[in-house]
């Protein structure tokens, strides 16, 4: 059983975000202040679970958290300002949406920017020591998965209702044969050599 937080009593908010190596569609970050006694026995880092029980823990996690909240940087965005850092404007907007203002951050990974004056720390595999974080993990990626499988009806060229924009054999051989759509990250390799795109 993950402890809720690192520091109990303080509406802390863990976070964590969604979609950072892949090559198409928009990086998801989510911030969720969980109660200090919350407790699931599936609750953990999202990619030790099951497609079924991340859809399955979300609505429990939406319901019963203090607050959470979803930001979103779209592939345009993250062409603009380069992945890093719009992995961490994703959580400073997931974190600009919560109804309740947190007390203190922690951070899945080892990088982040401040965050006004609220005190913040990072964890390198954060996901998988604290309940919040592991929260967070899994709304940002169930998120982010309904969002790939509506961009699939637009572009279902490209499985992303099966590879949700990850650099698959498949997904790459999309990209060769049909090119890249407006919702690839053009500053990411797509293909070997990049230079057959244009």
């Amino acid at each position: 059983m993950l402890p809720t937080c690192h520091t109990a009593g303080v509406n802390e908010a863990g976070t964590d975000e969604a979609g950072r190596g892949c090559l198409a569609g928009a990086v998801y970050a989510a911030a969720v202040i969980l109660p200090d006694d919350f407790t699931h026995p599936l609750l953990n880092d999202s990619k030790q679970l099951t497609e079924r029980q991340r859809e399955a823990l979300r609505p429990v996690i939406e319901a019963e958290a203090v607050a959470w909240a979803v930001g979103v940087v779209t592939a345009a965005e993250i062409d603009k300002i380069n992945i890093l850092r719009a992995s961490i404007l994703a959580m400073h907007r997931a974190l600009d949406a919560l109804k309740v203002r947190p007390g203190a951050i922690i951070v899945d990974g080892n990088r982040f920017s401040p965050y006004g004056e609220v005190p913040s720390m990072t964890f390198v595999k954060g996901d998988g020591r604290f309940a919040n974080i592991a929260a967070a993990s899994i709304l940002a990626k169930t998120h982010r998965d309904q969002y790939m499988r509506e961009l699939h009806e637009r572009y279902p060229v490209y499985g992303w209702d099966v590879n949700k924009g990850y650099p698959t054999k498949a997904h790459r051989a999309a990209i060769e044969a049909y090119g890249p759509s407006p919702e690839h990250r053009m500053s990411f390799r797509l293909l070997n050599p990049q230079l057959t795109l244009f």
